[in-house]
């Protein structure tokens, strides 16, 4: 096996695949004790931090370090978009078992990259399709993977989009498809069991071979795609009164957007876009779709799709009373509290 890298030598290979896509507004990156940015004229700033821990977000056995990585990032890109921020910069701290940073024996002689340069070729593809520079971050020998985003965006001022800005009378609105991350992980956990992988947290990266004739199926869980370019048309027209992106589940992260805004919801169960091989309980509750949710005054017009995102009105927003939930779900049969039943840590 070749030799260790060391720490320094990591973050020279790190630092040569970051080094092709600079921006405009990253004055200084990879190199110094810290980061140099400059915002344009007229913006503010949006910073955003997100944590990925083996076992918690991740499973090295069952995810692909490409995949982990897209990951990693998407989900701050997702908070960018929510906010109509576009990205400028991207922060990135990695704690790693040593095994993870060097090439896997694959038998007797072969031997496979490693783990981390694939995890890279997924983080970096998304940040170069989202032409965001990686400007910095830390390294740590660690016994679990663990991966601590900041992300740094900029808006207009006075434009960003808030969750607190949602009114009674406004129309509710979803980018996309829900459901479609939460089958993607029921089937790869489905696979994970037929393949008789152990129960264990974590097993050795890369053990779970996923067939190619899922990867569209398990694609918006692996590979979930950030709506920045939906969120900035949001918040450059001035359409949406209230945004968030849906992470937690949209029964759980609507109920935080009333709460901000000290209103009440309603939701057709009916209208709801429902991914395609998804149900209807994963669509309400799943979770890490990373699609927008959003309010808009009933006098906007709002087309059906932005930049190849579909947009569906889904509900109404409504009077908080103490005779109505919060956030009720209507169906054909009644209308019923939507309980939060996403994903919520220490629960």
């Amino acid at each position: 096996m070749p030799a260790q890298p060391g720490e320094l030598g990591l973050l020279r290979r790190i630092r040569e695949r970051a080094k092709d896509f600079g921006g405009a507004r990253l004055r200084l990156g990879i190199g110094d004790d810290c980061a140099l940015l400059k915002p344009r004229s007229g913006e503010e700033l949006a910073v955003t931090t997100d944590l990925s821990i083996e076992g918690r977000h991740f499973r090295l056995d069952w995810h692909p370090p490409e995949s982990i990585g897209h990951r990693a990032l998407a989900r701050g890109l997702s908070d960018l978009a929510a906010m109509g921020a576009r990205p400028v910069a991207i922060f990135l701290s990695l704690g790693l078992p040593r095994e993870l940073t060097v090439p896997a024996s694959r038998g007797r002689s072969a031997m496979s990259r490693p783990w981390i340069d694939r995890f890279l070729d997924g983080f970096l593809a998304l940040a170069e399709a989202f032409k965001t520079p990686l400007a910095g971050g830390d390294l740590a020998e660690s016994p679990l993977a663990v991966a601590d985003i900041v992300l740094i965006g900029a808006v207009a001022r006075g434009r960003a989009l808030l969750r607190s800005g949602a009114r009674p009378g406004d129309l509710l609105y979803v980018t996309g498809s829900l459901g479609g991350a939460a089958a993607g992980l029921a089937r790869l956990a489905s696979l994970a069991r037929d393949a008789s992988r152990p129960a264990a947290p974590s097993g050795p990266p890369g053990s779970l071979r996923i067939p190619e004739e899922l990867g569209q199926i398990l694609a918006p869980h692996l590979y979930p795609r950030p709506r920045i370019a939906p969120g900035l048309r949001l918040a450059g027209g001035g359409l949406a009164t209230a945004a968030m992106d849906l992470s937690d589940g949209l029964s759980t992260d609507l109920a935080h957007l009333c709460d901000e805004s000290g209103v009440a919801a309603e939701v057709d169960a009916a209208a709801l876009p429902v991914h395609a091989g998804a149900t209807l309980e994963q669509a309400l509750h799943g979770g890490e779709d990373y699609e927008l949710l959003f309010t808009a005054a009933p006098t906007v017009r709002i087309p059906r799709s932005f930049a190849g995102a579909p947009l569906t009105q889904v509900g109404r927003i409504v009077r908080p009373r103490k005779s109505r939930p919060r956030v009720a779900l209507i169906t054909a049969e009644s209308k019923a509290a939507l309980e939060p039943r996403g994903w919520e840590h220490f629960a």
